[in-house]
Protein backbone atom coordinates (compact mmCIF):
# COMPACT_ATOMS: atom_id res chain seq x y z
CA UNK A 1 0.00 0.00 0.00
CA UNK A 2 2.84 2.01 0.81
CA UNK A 3 4.18 1.99 -2.22
CA UNK A 4 1.07 2.52 -4.72
CA UNK A 5 0.73 5.87 -2.18
CA UNK A 6 4.11 6.61 -3.18
CA UNK A 7 3.62 5.92 -6.99
CA UNK A 8 0.01 7.69 -6.68
CA UNK A 9 1.84 10.92 -5.46
CA UNK A 10 4.83 10.88 -8.12
CA UNK A 11 2.31 10.57 -10.23
CA UNK A 12 0.48 13.91 -9.27
CA UNK A 13 3.53 15.38 -8.92
CA UNK A 14 4.28 14.60 -12.95
CA UNK A 15 1.23 15.62 -14.22
CA UNK A 16 2.12 19.07 -12.33
CA UNK A 17 5.32 19.35 -14.31
CA UNK A 18 3.55 18.46 -17.49
CA UNK A 19 1.40 21.21 -16.79
CA UNK A 20 4.24 23.77 -15.80
CA UNK A 21 5.70 22.98 -19.16
CA UNK A 22 2.66 23.08 -21.18
CA UNK A 23 2.01 26.76 -19.83
CA UNK A 24 5.87 27.38 -21.53
CA UNK A 25 4.49 26.18 -24.75
CA UNK A 26 2.03 28.25 -26.33
CA UNK A 27 4.09 31.67 -26.77
CA UNK A 28 3.51 31.56 -30.31
CA UNK A 29 0.13 33.19 -30.06
CA UNK A 30 1.54 35.92 -27.89
CA UNK A 31 3.59 37.38 -30.49
CA UNK A 32 0.80 40.34 -31.22
CA UNK A 33 1.77 41.63 -27.98
CA UNK A 34 5.36 42.56 -28.81
CA UNK A 35 5.63 42.65 -32.73
CA UNK A 36 4.47 45.96 -33.76
CA UNK A 37 7.06 47.52 -31.26
CA UNK A 38 9.48 44.97 -32.29
CA UNK A 39 8.83 46.00 -36.17
CA UNK A 40 8.89 49.50 -35.19
CA UNK A 41 12.58 49.47 -33.45
CA UNK A 42 13.83 47.17 -36.74
CA UNK A 43 12.15 49.08 -38.98
CA UNK A 44 10.37 46.53 -40.30
CA UNK A 45 7.42 46.62 -42.57
CA UNK A 46 4.43 44.81 -41.90
CA UNK A 47 5.22 41.59 -44.89
CA UNK A 48 8.55 41.17 -42.80
CA UNK A 49 7.14 40.97 -39.58
CA UNK A 50 4.34 38.49 -40.32
CA UNK A 51 7.37 36.34 -41.99
CA UNK A 52 8.78 36.37 -38.50
CA UNK A 53 5.22 35.11 -36.83
CA UNK A 54 5.15 32.35 -39.25
CA UNK A 55 8.17 31.16 -38.72
CA UNK A 56 6.96 30.57 -35.23
CA UNK A 57 3.81 28.74 -36.59
CA UNK A 58 6.00 27.17 -38.82
CA UNK A 59 8.08 25.29 -36.33
CA UNK A 60 4.87 24.33 -34.54
CA UNK A 61 3.12 22.59 -36.88
CA UNK A 62 5.27 21.44 -39.67
CA UNK A 63 7.28 19.01 -37.25
CA UNK A 64 4.34 17.07 -36.09
CA UNK A 65 5.47 13.94 -37.16
CA UNK A 66 8.95 13.78 -36.69
CA UNK A 67 8.51 14.69 -33.26
CA UNK A 68 6.10 12.32 -32.43
CA UNK A 69 8.19 9.48 -33.68
CA UNK A 70 10.64 11.19 -31.81
CA UNK A 71 8.75 10.95 -28.41
CA UNK A 72 7.52 7.73 -28.78
CA UNK A 73 11.00 6.01 -29.70
CA UNK A 74 12.88 8.14 -26.93
CA UNK A 75 10.36 8.92 -24.72
CA UNK A 76 9.01 12.30 -23.52
CA UNK A 77 11.76 13.25 -21.19
CA UNK A 78 14.43 14.09 -24.40
CA UNK A 79 12.19 15.99 -25.98
CA UNK A 80 11.49 18.34 -22.89
CA UNK A 81 15.22 19.13 -22.61
CA UNK A 82 15.81 19.83 -26.19
CA UNK A 83 12.63 21.85 -26.44
CA UNK A 84 13.63 23.90 -22.89
CA UNK A 85 16.65 24.60 -24.84
CA UNK A 86 15.23 25.48 -28.26
CA UNK A 87 13.09 28.20 -26.79
CA UNK A 88 15.37 29.88 -24.89
CA UNK A 89 17.88 29.50 -28.23
CA UNK A 90 15.21 31.54 -29.97
CA UNK A 91 13.62 33.93 -27.51
CA UNK A 92 16.65 35.29 -26.54
CA UNK A 93 18.15 36.09 -30.25
CA UNK A 94 15.21 37.97 -30.24
CA UNK A 95 15.33 40.06 -27.23
CA UNK A 96 19.32 40.73 -28.65
CA UNK A 97 17.89 42.17 -31.09
CA UNK A 98 15.58 44.22 -30.47
CA UNK A 99 18.08 45.74 -27.68
CA UNK A 100 20.57 46.24 -30.65
CA UNK A 101 17.83 48.04 -33.20
CA UNK A 102 18.74 45.64 -36.17
CA UNK A 103 18.57 42.41 -37.17
CA UNK A 104 18.25 39.92 -40.45
CA UNK A 105 14.60 39.08 -40.85
CA UNK A 106 16.37 35.35 -42.01
CA UNK A 107 17.78 35.19 -38.64
CA UNK A 108 15.17 36.40 -36.81
CA UNK A 109 12.96 33.80 -38.89
CA UNK A 110 15.22 30.98 -37.81
CA UNK A 111 15.20 31.77 -33.76
CA UNK A 112 11.14 32.12 -34.13
CA UNK A 113 11.70 29.07 -35.99
CA UNK A 114 13.42 27.59 -32.87
CA UNK A 115 10.75 28.92 -30.43
CA UNK A 116 7.99 27.09 -32.50
CA UNK A 117 10.29 23.41 -32.79
CA UNK A 118 10.96 23.98 -28.65
CA UNK A 119 7.26 24.03 -27.85
CA UNK A 120 6.41 21.41 -30.13
CA UNK A 121 8.75 19.42 -28.66
CA UNK A 122 7.98 20.38 -25.35
CA UNK A 123 4.42 19.63 -25.14
CA UNK A 124 4.43 16.54 -27.33
CA UNK A 125 6.15 15.00 -23.97
CA UNK A 126 3.93 16.64 -21.84
CA UNK A 127 0.99 15.57 -22.92
CA UNK A 128 2.50 12.12 -23.57
CA UNK A 129 3.01 11.71 -19.94
CA UNK A 130 -0.18 12.81 -18.95
CA UNK A 131 -1.60 10.48 -20.75
CA UNK A 132 0.83 7.08 -19.70
CA UNK A 133 0.46 7.89 -15.67
CA UNK A 134 -3.01 7.80 -16.14
CA UNK A 135 -4.36 5.32 -18.32
CA UNK A 136 -7.92 4.88 -17.12
CA UNK A 137 -8.49 8.38 -16.83
CA UNK A 138 -6.24 9.83 -20.03
CA UNK A 139 -8.84 12.46 -21.07
CA UNK A 140 -9.14 14.07 -17.84
CA UNK A 141 -4.98 13.79 -17.24
CA UNK A 142 -4.26 15.00 -20.73
CA UNK A 143 -7.09 17.91 -20.05
CA UNK A 144 -4.51 19.83 -17.78
CA UNK A 145 -1.82 20.42 -20.69
CA UNK A 146 -4.13 21.24 -23.25
CA UNK A 147 -5.41 23.65 -21.06
CA UNK A 148 -2.35 24.97 -19.96
CA UNK A 149 -1.19 25.52 -23.93
CA UNK A 150 -4.26 26.98 -24.45
CA UNK A 151 -3.52 29.50 -21.45
CA UNK A 152 -0.03 30.44 -22.38
CA UNK A 153 -0.15 33.50 -24.11
CA UNK A 154 -2.41 34.85 -21.19
CA UNK A 155 -0.07 34.19 -19.08
CA UNK A 156 2.97 35.38 -20.46
CA UNK A 157 1.08 38.67 -21.46
CA UNK A 158 -0.67 38.95 -18.01
CA UNK A 159 3.34 38.87 -16.20
CA UNK A 160 4.41 41.61 -18.71
CA UNK A 161 1.54 43.60 -18.12
CA UNK A 162 1.73 43.59 -14.42
CA UNK A 163 5.81 43.89 -14.20
CA UNK A 164 7.24 45.09 -17.49
CA UNK A 165 4.39 47.09 -18.60
CA UNK A 166 5.24 49.06 -21.95
CA UNK A 167 8.92 47.28 -22.48
CA UNK A 168 9.03 44.99 -25.13
CA UNK A 169 13.01 44.19 -24.44
CA UNK A 170 12.15 42.99 -20.60
CA UNK A 171 9.20 41.17 -21.81
CA UNK A 172 11.35 39.24 -24.82
CA UNK A 173 13.61 38.53 -21.91
CA UNK A 174 10.95 37.32 -19.61
CA UNK A 175 9.93 34.80 -22.75
CA UNK A 176 13.57 33.49 -23.35
CA UNK A 177 14.00 33.00 -19.28
CA UNK A 178 10.17 31.98 -18.46
CA UNK A 179 10.01 29.15 -20.97
CA UNK A 180 13.62 27.78 -20.77
CA UNK A 181 13.10 28.08 -16.85
CA UNK A 182 9.61 26.15 -16.58
CA UNK A 183 10.28 23.33 -18.70
CA UNK A 184 13.73 23.12 -17.40
CA UNK A 185 12.53 22.42 -14.01
CA UNK A 186 9.72 20.53 -14.85
CA UNK A 187 12.05 18.01 -16.52
CA UNK A 188 13.60 17.13 -12.99
CA UNK A 189 9.49 16.26 -11.73
CA UNK A 190 8.32 14.43 -15.55
CA UNK A 191 8.31 10.73 -15.13
CA UNK A 192 6.47 8.10 -16.56
CA UNK A 193 5.47 5.51 -13.81
CA UNK A 194 3.08 2.78 -14.94
CA UNK A 195 0.51 0.97 -12.10
CA UNK A 196 2.85 -2.15 -10.04
CA UNK A 197 0.37 -4.90 -11.36
CA UNK A 198 -1.45 -7.08 -9.66
CA UNK A 199 -1.35 -11.50 -10.31
CA UNK A 200 -4.64 -10.87 -11.13
CA UNK A 201 -6.26 -9.43 -14.20
CA UNK A 202 -9.84 -8.53 -14.79
CA UNK A 203 -11.53 -9.63 -17.93
CA UNK A 204 -11.75 -6.57 -20.12
CA UNK A 205 -15.12 -5.29 -21.62
CA UNK A 206 -15.50 -6.01 -24.92
CA UNK A 207 -16.83 -2.80 -26.46
CA UNK A 208 -19.19 -3.34 -30.02
CA UNK A 209 -17.26 -3.51 -33.00
CA UNK A 210 -14.15 -4.45 -31.37
CA UNK A 211 -14.13 -8.16 -32.21
CA UNK A 212 -14.00 -6.89 -36.18
CA UNK A 213 -11.61 -4.37 -35.55
CA UNK A 214 -8.48 -6.18 -35.43
CA UNK A 215 -6.60 -6.96 -39.31
CA UNK A 216 -6.87 -10.24 -39.76
CA UNK A 217 -3.77 -11.85 -41.67
CA UNK A 218 -1.58 -15.06 -42.35
CA UNK A 219 0.58 -16.05 -39.17
CA UNK A 220 4.09 -17.66 -39.50
CA UNK A 221 4.45 -20.85 -37.29
CA UNK A 222 7.34 -18.41 -35.33
CA UNK A 223 4.53 -15.98 -34.48
CA UNK A 224 2.03 -18.37 -33.48
CA UNK A 225 4.70 -20.02 -31.02
CA UNK A 226 5.72 -16.35 -29.56
CA UNK A 227 1.93 -15.91 -28.95
CA UNK A 228 1.66 -18.79 -27.67
CA UNK A 229 4.46 -18.37 -24.86
CA UNK A 230 3.51 -14.92 -24.22
CA UNK A 231 0.41 -16.23 -23.60
CA UNK A 232 1.28 -18.73 -20.53
CA UNK A 233 1.29 -17.02 -17.48
CA UNK A 234 4.33 -18.93 -16.31
CA UNK A 235 7.16 -17.07 -19.00
CA UNK A 236 8.36 -13.95 -19.06
CA UNK A 237 7.07 -11.67 -22.02
CA UNK A 238 9.63 -11.68 -25.29
CA UNK A 239 12.76 -10.09 -24.43
CA UNK A 240 13.20 -6.60 -24.79
CA UNK A 241 15.29 -3.62 -23.74
CA UNK A 242 13.64 -1.55 -21.02
CA UNK A 243 13.79 2.07 -19.57
CA UNK A 244 13.91 3.09 -16.03
CA UNK A 245 13.64 6.84 -15.51
CA UNK A 246 14.96 7.97 -12.46
CA UNK A 247 12.60 4.98 -10.93
CA UNK A 248 12.60 1.76 -9.17
CA UNK A 249 9.14 1.04 -10.06
CA UNK A 250 9.94 -2.12 -12.23
CA UNK A 251 7.87 -1.65 -16.15
CA UNK A 252 6.88 -4.19 -18.26
CA UNK A 253 8.72 -5.31 -20.92
CA UNK A 254 7.40 -3.97 -23.96
CA UNK A 255 6.76 -6.98 -26.90
CA UNK A 256 8.77 -6.80 -30.08
CA UNK A 257 7.06 -7.39 -33.62
CA UNK A 258 6.92 -5.48 -36.15
CA UNK A 259 3.15 -5.61 -36.51
CA UNK A 260 0.84 -3.06 -34.17
CA UNK A 261 -1.93 -5.05 -34.64
CA UNK A 262 -0.90 -8.07 -33.45
CA UNK A 263 0.39 -5.96 -30.46
CA UNK A 264 -2.47 -4.54 -29.92
CA UNK A 265 -4.67 -7.69 -30.28
CA UNK A 266 -2.38 -9.30 -28.00
CA UNK A 267 -2.47 -6.84 -25.36
CA UNK A 268 -6.24 -6.66 -25.13
CA UNK A 269 -6.46 -10.25 -24.87
CA UNK A 270 -3.88 -10.19 -22.04
CA UNK A 271 -6.48 -7.65 -20.38
CA UNK A 272 -3.11 -5.40 -19.52
CA UNK A 273 -3.66 -1.79 -20.03
CA UNK A 274 -2.02 -0.21 -17.71
CA UNK A 275 2.10 -1.62 -18.31
CA UNK A 276 3.44 1.29 -21.11
CA UNK A 277 6.36 2.76 -20.57
CA UNK A 278 7.78 5.83 -21.41
CA UNK A 279 8.81 4.56 -25.44
CA UNK A 280 5.66 3.01 -26.26
CA UNK A 281 3.71 4.95 -29.00
CA UNK A 282 0.44 6.24 -27.42
CA UNK A 283 -1.64 5.05 -30.88
CA UNK A 284 -0.83 1.85 -31.20
CA UNK A 285 -2.92 1.21 -28.24
CA UNK A 286 -6.90 1.23 -27.78
CA UNK A 287 -6.28 5.17 -26.57
CA UNK A 288 -7.67 8.34 -26.92
CA UNK A 289 -5.13 10.83 -26.81
CA UNK A 290 -2.05 11.31 -29.07
CA UNK A 291 1.49 12.05 -28.32
CA UNK A 292 1.48 14.93 -30.84
CA UNK A 293 1.21 18.38 -29.97
CA UNK A 294 -0.64 21.14 -30.55
CA UNK A 295 -4.45 20.86 -29.77
CA UNK A 296 -3.91 16.66 -30.30
CA UNK A 297 -6.66 15.50 -27.43
CA UNK A 298 -9.38 12.90 -28.73
CA UNK A 299 -12.89 12.82 -26.84
CA UNK A 300 -13.17 9.91 -24.83
CA UNK A 301 -16.63 9.45 -26.58
CA UNK A 302 -15.49 9.28 -30.34
CA UNK A 303 -16.92 6.34 -32.01
CA UNK A 304 -14.84 3.60 -30.89
CA UNK A 305 -16.42 1.42 -32.74
CA UNK A 306 -15.57 2.70 -36.01
CA UNK A 307 -12.36 4.42 -35.04
CA UNK A 308 -10.90 0.69 -34.34
CA UNK A 309 -12.18 -0.68 -37.41
CA UNK A 310 -11.04 1.67 -39.78
CA UNK A 311 -7.56 2.31 -40.59
CA UNK A 312 -6.27 4.35 -42.86
CA UNK A 313 -2.84 6.44 -43.01
CA UNK A 314 0.31 6.82 -44.96
CA UNK A 315 -0.02 6.38 -49.25
CA UNK A 316 -3.85 5.44 -48.29
CA UNK A 317 -4.51 8.26 -46.22
CA UNK A 318 -3.17 10.88 -49.24
CA UNK A 319 -5.43 8.35 -51.65
CA UNK A 320 -8.51 9.25 -49.36
CA UNK A 321 -10.97 12.35 -50.47
CA UNK A 322 -11.86 12.40 -47.07
CA UNK A 323 -8.41 13.45 -46.07
CA UNK A 324 -8.45 16.15 -48.76
CA UNK A 325 -11.77 17.78 -47.66
CA UNK A 326 -10.76 17.37 -43.70
CA UNK A 327 -7.12 18.80 -44.91
CA UNK A 328 -8.85 21.78 -47.03
CA UNK A 329 -11.79 22.59 -43.97
CA UNK A 330 -8.63 22.46 -41.44
CA UNK A 331 -6.59 25.08 -43.89
CA UNK A 332 -9.32 27.65 -44.36
CA UNK A 333 -10.71 27.90 -40.55
CA UNK A 334 -7.32 27.90 -39.14
CA UNK A 335 -5.89 30.55 -41.71
CA UNK A 336 -8.45 32.44 -40.75
CA UNK A 337 -7.90 32.06 -36.71
CA UNK A 338 -3.87 32.50 -37.33
CA UNK A 339 -4.35 35.68 -39.13
CA UNK A 340 -6.02 37.68 -36.51
CA UNK A 341 -3.80 35.68 -33.68
CA UNK A 342 -0.53 36.83 -35.94
CA UNK A 343 -1.73 40.38 -36.58
CA UNK A 344 -4.25 41.52 -33.77
CA UNK A 345 -1.62 43.94 -32.40
CA UNK A 346 -1.55 45.95 -35.55
CA UNK A 347 -4.97 46.06 -35.34
CA UNK A 348 -4.55 47.30 -32.06
CA UNK A 349 -2.21 49.92 -33.01
CA UNK A 350 -3.69 51.26 -36.14
CA UNK A 351 -7.28 51.95 -34.49
CA UNK A 352 -5.98 53.59 -31.44
CA UNK A 353 -3.78 56.14 -33.59
CA UNK A 354 -6.36 56.61 -35.68
CA UNK A 355 -9.03 57.04 -32.22
CA UNK A 356 -6.52 58.51 -30.29
CA UNK A 357 -2.83 60.16 -31.70
CA UNK A 358 -1.55 61.32 -28.38
CA UNK A 359 -1.41 57.25 -27.45
CA UNK A 360 1.92 56.72 -26.20
CA UNK A 361 3.92 52.91 -26.95
CA UNK A 362 3.14 51.78 -22.85
CA UNK A 363 -0.37 52.05 -23.25
CA UNK A 364 -0.07 50.86 -26.98
CA UNK A 365 1.72 47.58 -25.25
CA UNK A 366 -0.77 47.13 -22.67
CA UNK A 367 -3.84 47.53 -25.24
CA UNK A 368 -2.09 44.98 -27.46
CA UNK A 369 -1.50 42.40 -23.89
CA UNK A 370 -4.86 42.60 -23.32
CA UNK A 371 -6.58 41.43 -26.68
CA UNK A 372 -3.59 38.84 -26.66
CA UNK A 373 -5.43 37.69 -23.04
CA UNK A 374 -8.63 37.77 -24.56
CA UNK A 375 -7.63 35.61 -27.72
CA UNK A 376 -5.99 33.32 -25.16
CA UNK A 377 -8.95 32.74 -23.00
CA UNK A 378 -11.69 32.49 -25.53
CA UNK A 379 -9.20 29.78 -27.15
CA UNK A 380 -9.61 28.17 -23.96
CA UNK A 381 -13.04 28.30 -24.22
CA UNK A 382 -13.83 27.35 -27.42
CA UNK A 383 -11.62 23.79 -26.72
CA UNK A 384 -13.94 22.85 -23.98
CA UNK A 385 -17.45 24.29 -25.66
CA UNK A 386 -16.22 22.09 -28.48
CA UNK A 387 -15.83 19.17 -26.30
CA UNK A 388 -19.38 19.02 -24.31
CA UNK A 389 -20.73 20.10 -27.80
CA UNK A 390 -19.51 17.03 -29.71
CA UNK A 391 -20.71 14.70 -27.10
CA UNK A 392 -23.73 16.75 -27.39
CA UNK A 393 -24.17 16.30 -31.12
CA UNK A 394 -23.55 12.65 -30.91
CA UNK A 395 -24.94 11.00 -27.74
CA UNK A 396 -28.23 13.23 -27.64
CA UNK A 397 -28.89 14.55 -31.31
CA UNK A 398 -26.94 11.52 -33.02
CA UNK A 399 -25.48 14.02 -35.26
CA UNK A 400 -22.41 14.40 -37.09
CA UNK A 401 -19.38 15.57 -35.00
CA UNK A 402 -18.51 17.70 -38.02
CA UNK A 403 -21.75 19.70 -37.04
CA UNK A 404 -18.84 21.97 -34.35
CA UNK A 405 -16.72 22.77 -37.81
CA UNK A 406 -19.96 24.78 -38.75
CA UNK A 407 -20.47 26.42 -35.42
CA UNK A 408 -16.74 27.23 -35.73
CA UNK A 409 -17.18 28.69 -39.22
CA UNK A 410 -20.04 30.78 -37.64
CA UNK A 411 -17.82 31.95 -34.71
CA UNK A 412 -15.05 32.68 -37.05
CA UNK A 413 -17.97 34.78 -39.73
CA UNK A 414 -18.89 36.82 -36.81
CA UNK A 415 -15.01 37.81 -36.34
CA UNK A 416 -15.12 39.04 -39.21
CA UNK A 417 -17.90 40.75 -39.47
CA UNK A 418 -17.06 42.56 -36.42
CA UNK A 419 -13.33 43.53 -38.03
CA UNK A 420 -15.12 45.14 -41.23
CA UNK A 421 -17.15 47.14 -38.97
CA UNK A 422 -15.57 48.17 -35.78
CA UNK A 423 -13.94 51.22 -35.83
CA UNK A 424 -13.97 52.10 -31.66
CA UNK A 425 -10.97 50.38 -30.44
CA UNK A 426 -12.46 49.95 -27.09
CA UNK A 427 -15.01 47.18 -29.05
CA UNK A 428 -12.50 45.42 -30.91
CA UNK A 429 -12.38 42.64 -28.16
CA UNK A 430 -15.15 41.47 -29.95
CA UNK A 431 -12.95 40.47 -32.89
CA UNK A 432 -10.38 39.18 -30.48
CA UNK A 433 -12.82 37.33 -28.68
CA UNK A 434 -14.63 35.64 -31.45
CA UNK A 435 -11.51 34.71 -33.05
CA UNK A 436 -9.76 32.97 -30.08
CA UNK A 437 -13.32 31.02 -29.81
CA UNK A 438 -13.67 29.89 -33.19
CA UNK A 439 -10.20 28.81 -33.25
CA UNK A 440 -10.79 26.92 -29.63
CA UNK A 441 -13.48 25.26 -31.28
CA UNK A 442 -11.57 24.17 -34.38
CA UNK A 443 -8.58 22.39 -32.54
CA UNK A 444 -10.88 21.49 -29.55
CA UNK A 445 -12.87 19.26 -32.02
CA UNK A 446 -10.64 17.89 -34.55
CA UNK A 447 -8.57 15.23 -33.79
CA UNK A 448 -11.80 13.25 -32.93
CA UNK A 449 -13.09 13.59 -36.02
CA UNK A 450 -9.09 12.54 -37.56
CA UNK A 451 -9.47 9.53 -35.61
CA UNK A 452 -13.60 8.60 -36.53
CA UNK A 453 -12.39 9.10 -40.05
CA UNK A 454 -9.39 7.70 -40.21
CA UNK A 455 -9.10 5.26 -37.01
CA UNK A 456 -7.84 5.81 -34.05
CA UNK A 457 -3.71 3.32 -34.25
CA UNK A 458 -2.64 5.83 -36.77
CA UNK A 459 -3.85 9.40 -35.51
CA UNK A 460 -0.16 10.38 -34.66
CA UNK A 461 1.31 10.48 -38.05
CA UNK A 462 -2.57 11.04 -39.52
CA UNK A 463 -2.52 14.61 -37.14
CA UNK A 464 0.91 15.09 -38.32
CA UNK A 465 -0.49 15.41 -41.73
CA UNK A 466 -3.54 17.66 -41.25
CA UNK A 467 -1.28 20.30 -39.19
CA UNK A 468 0.10 20.88 -42.36
CA UNK A 469 -2.95 22.61 -44.00
CA UNK A 470 -2.40 25.50 -41.04
CA UNK A 471 1.16 26.12 -42.45
CA UNK A 472 -0.16 26.71 -45.87
CA UNK A 473 -3.23 28.52 -45.28
CA UNK A 474 -1.46 31.11 -42.40
CA UNK A 475 1.47 31.71 -44.87
CA UNK A 476 -1.36 32.67 -47.58
CA UNK A 477 -3.57 34.56 -45.08
CA UNK A 478 -1.07 36.80 -42.82
CA UNK A 479 1.00 38.11 -46.03
CA UNK A 480 -2.19 39.34 -47.96
CA UNK A 481 -2.60 40.70 -44.56
CA UNK A 482 1.03 42.38 -44.20
CA UNK A 483 0.54 43.68 -48.19
CA UNK A 484 -2.91 45.07 -47.39
CA UNK A 485 -0.93 46.76 -44.33
CA UNK A 486 1.86 48.13 -46.21
CA UNK A 487 -0.23 49.74 -48.90
CA UNK A 488 -1.62 51.90 -46.69
CA UNK A 489 1.57 52.94 -44.35
CA UNK A 490 4.04 55.25 -44.61
CA UNK A 491 7.40 55.32 -44.04
CA UNK A 492 8.48 58.58 -42.25
CA UNK A 493 12.17 59.73 -42.54
CA UNK A 494 13.53 58.23 -39.88
CA UNK A 495 12.15 54.73 -41.91
CA UNK A 496 9.88 54.00 -39.76
CA UNK A 497 6.50 52.43 -41.09
CA UNK A 498 2.70 53.61 -39.34
CA UNK A 499 -0.27 53.41 -40.56
CA UNK A 500 -2.79 56.21 -39.39
CA UNK A 501 -6.01 55.12 -41.07
CA UNK A 502 -7.17 53.04 -38.94
CA UNK A 503 -9.90 50.82 -40.21
CA UNK A 504 -8.87 50.94 -44.11
CA UNK A 505 -5.43 49.84 -42.94
CA UNK A 506 -6.51 46.16 -42.24
CA UNK A 507 -10.03 46.33 -43.89
CA UNK A 508 -9.44 44.50 -47.64
CA UNK A 509 -7.86 41.51 -45.32
CA UNK A 510 -10.74 40.90 -43.22
CA UNK A 511 -13.13 41.05 -46.49
CA UNK A 512 -11.32 37.87 -48.42
CA UNK A 513 -11.08 36.06 -44.91
CA UNK A 514 -15.13 36.41 -44.48
CA UNK A 515 -15.61 35.28 -48.45
CA UNK A 516 -12.90 32.21 -46.79
CA UNK A 517 -15.34 31.53 -43.74
CA UNK A 518 -18.03 31.15 -46.24
CA UNK A 519 -16.49 28.94 -48.27
CA UNK A 520 -15.53 26.78 -45.56
CA UNK A 521 -18.78 26.91 -44.51
CA UNK A 522 -19.88 25.28 -47.69
CA UNK A 523 -17.20 23.22 -47.71
CA UNK A 524 -18.04 21.62 -44.10
CA UNK A 525 -21.82 20.97 -45.22
CA UNK A 526 -20.74 19.17 -48.26
CA UNK A 527 -18.29 16.97 -46.24
CA UNK A 528 -21.49 16.05 -43.68
CA UNK A 529 -23.70 15.10 -46.70
CA UNK A 530 -20.67 13.14 -47.85
CA UNK A 531 -20.17 11.47 -45.02
CA UNK A 532 -23.75 10.51 -43.91
CA UNK A 533 -24.15 9.29 -47.26
CA UNK A 534 -20.66 6.70 -47.42
CA UNK A 535 -22.05 5.65 -43.77
CA UNK A 536 -25.33 4.89 -44.90
CA UNK A 537 -23.96 3.32 -47.99
CA UNK A 538 -21.68 1.02 -45.00
CA UNK A 539 -24.50 0.01 -43.06
CA UNK A 540 -26.31 -1.34 -46.01
CA UNK A 541 -23.22 -3.53 -46.38
CA UNK A 542 -22.98 -5.08 -43.32
CA UNK A 543 -26.86 -5.87 -43.39
CA UNK A 544 -26.46 -7.31 -46.66
CA UNK A 545 -23.72 -8.91 -45.41
CA UNK A 546 -25.43 -10.45 -42.93
CA UNK A 547 -27.96 -11.65 -44.51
Amino acid sequence: MAVGNRVYNARIVSSVAATVISLACGTNYVYSAWAPQFADKLLLSATESNLIGLAGNLGMYSMGVPVGLFVDSKGPRPAVIVGSILLGLGYFPLHQAYDAGHGSVAWMCFVSYLTGLGGCMAFAAAVKTSALNWPHHRGTATAFPLAAFGLSAFFFALIGSIFFPGSPSKFLMLLACGTFGLTFVGFFFLRVLPAPHSPYHAVPDVEPGMTDSRQLHRTTSEEAKARAGRANPSEPDAPTEQEDEASSIRERPKPQGDSRAVDAAEEAASGNHDGADETSSLLSQSTSSSSLPGEVLVQSSVDMDRSHRVDIRGINLLKSFEFWQMFTIMGILSGIGLMTINNIGNDVTALWKHYDDSIDDKTLVLRQQLHVSILSIGSFSGRLLSGVGSDFLVKVLHASRVWCLVIASGIFSLAQICALNVTNPHLLGFVSGFSGLGYGFLFGVFPSIVAESFGIHGLSQNWGFMTLSPVISSNIFNLFYGSVFDAHSIVDKDGVSSCADGLQCYWAAYVVTLGACGLGLIVTLWVIWHQRKVRLAESAGKVRARE
